[in-house]
């Protein structure tokens, strides 16, 4: 499922002011999705402690509860494409809308760890829809003047859900007296947060009532009259409307599909191009980004933060991630990819040595000495900051740019498959890798990113301002 492809003069369009309201409510709707992503991903970092005591369970088994989403993730982000082309867009967001309500609801009430773990995976499916349908159907239905912008909705909404799970986690662990497991609405308040998603997930369902169907699937099984009547209300009454249904149907015609033969070749299995953006997708994620989105809690917890505070610095944390993404939303075409990815990596370098630094530090008391707590607090906010203006946004952009026309979309589902791997094998080993040794950890996270710069310099070519066409 690919975004319709524009003629040479499309830039030049323009959606009448009239319409670009409208077609910010559509995008911003669709961008829900994203923001039950970024919401769902993250929730879990509010109730792990509680989940360990609850179960009594050891590091290895809590890991592979929290990491077990990501299962489900890579299930619906590979199967989202074929579901929306077979029954439509926004059927595949009710759906996904569904999962996530199915998914909050069990959480917040499990019988036992087996039936957590499989909401999880629940959820996860849903997310994985949710990253694949959302910028898809907001490129089909943006005018090409603003499909950029319109576009970068998919990733604010992402971080703007994690921001908002670490808010809403910490006021209900504040309206719980700082214990994850006091009382809360006669549960225990980390079942709380896992079921308030119900709310962003039922609002999801209903906005997709409210927007239109893709104009491109429309046309793709045959209504091509309803297809008309959408890009007016998105493009204006001043488009040729049967110029504009026949050039997708051209875009869609000349589409090859792609298939996972077609990345075969070079000495090493596949096409070096493919091996680029399988790098390029682990190394995304063995820097450790999402221990700081999954476990941040326990981590301050686990160097003598109280409860409550360490849910506010994993509230701040995700305000730093936010900054970050308007950066990199800002400069990525200013100053390239490859620069902005560069740039991201040194920093990570930093943050992550001073936190390994940091926690090489016996406990006093319970707790890191004064000095080494600040360093360490310090350095995961520059840590997240750094990937957030860079490998956070850039690598999603060579992802969809780096790879030749005729396998781009097989290639990129290897590459996502690549990353959702690395994310889990990072989430599931943290726990256990942490009791042996945090500072330890760290420094493995740090070689992973002190490695990803040769890796860009050495293999990675700047793809800013060529076309796609270019590509080769």
């Amino acid at each position: 499922m690919a975004s319709t492809s524009q003629a040479p003069n499309s830039g030049a369009r323009t959606a009448h002011p009239d319409h670009l309201g409208h077609v910010i409510f559509i995008a911003a709707a669709a961008a829900m999705g994203g923001f039950l992503f970024g919401y769902d991903s993250s929730v879990i970092n509010g109730a792990v402690e509680a989940i360990r005591g609850r179960y009594d369970i050891g590091s290895a088994m809590l890991a592979q509860v929290i990491a077990i989403a990501l299962i489900g993730c890579a299930i619906g982000a590979a199967t989202a494409g074929r579901i929306a082309d077979r029954i439509g867009r926004i059927r595949c967001m009710q759906i996904a809308a569904v999962l996530f309500i199915v998914s909050a609801i069990g959480s917040a009430l499990p019988f036992a760890l087996w039936d957590l773990a499989m909401w999880r995976i629940v959820g996860g499916f849903a997310i994985g829809m949710a990253s694949v349908i959302g910028p898809a159907y907001i490129a089909e239905v943006s005018p090409p003047a603003y499909r950029g912008r319109l576009g970068s909705f998919q990733q604010a909404a992402i971080v703007v859900g994690i921001a908002v799970s670490q808010l809403v986690n910490w006021g209900l662990l504040n309206a719980a007296g700082g214990d994850q497991r006091g009382e809360l609405m006669g549960l225990e308040a980390w079942q709380v947060m896992l079921g308030v998603m119900v709310v962003p997930a039922v609002l999801y369902g209903l906005l997709s009532f409210a927007i239109p169907e893709s104009p491109r699937f429309l046309i793709s099984v045959g209504k091509h009259e309803r297809a008309r009547q959408i890009l007016e209300e998105v493009e204006g009454k001043d488009v040729d409307l049967d110029a504009r249904v026949a050039e997708i149907e051209h875009a869609m015609h000349r589409e090859e599909k792609s298939s996972f033969k077609d990345l075969l070749g070079g000495g090493f299995f596949f096409k070096p191009i493919v091996w680029i953006g399988i790098g390029l997708s682990a190394f995304q994620q063995l820097v450790g980004i999402n221990v700081a989105f999954y476990y941040s809690s326990t981590l301050w917890q686990s160097v003598g933060v109280d409860p409550t505070k360490s849910f506010f610095y994993s509230f701040t944390t995700s305000i730093i991630n936010i900054v970050g993404t308007v950066i990199a939303m800002i400069f990525v075409d200013r100053i390239g990819r490859k620069p902005l990815a560069i740039i991201g990596s040194v920093g990570m370098v930093i943050g992550l040595a001073l936190e390994a630094w940091a926690f090489s530090f016996d406990l006093v008391d319970g707790k890191l000495p004064v000095t080494q707590g600040w360093v360490a607090l310090i350095a995961a906010h520059v840590f997240v900051l750094f990937f957030a203006l860079s490998w956070g946004v850039v690598v999603w952009v060579f992802l969809g740019e780096m790879f030749p026309n005729r396998i781009r979309a097989a290639a990129l589902g290897v590459a996502a498959s690549a990353q959702w791997i690395a994310n889990w094998a990072i989430t599931a080993s943290f726990p256990s890798l942490a009791d042996w040794n945090l500072s330890g950890t760290y420094v493995i996270y740090t070689i992973f990113a002190a490695l990803s710069i040769p890796f860009v310099l050495k293999f990675v070519k700047e793809t800013k301002g060529k076309a796609l066409e270019e590509m080769g």
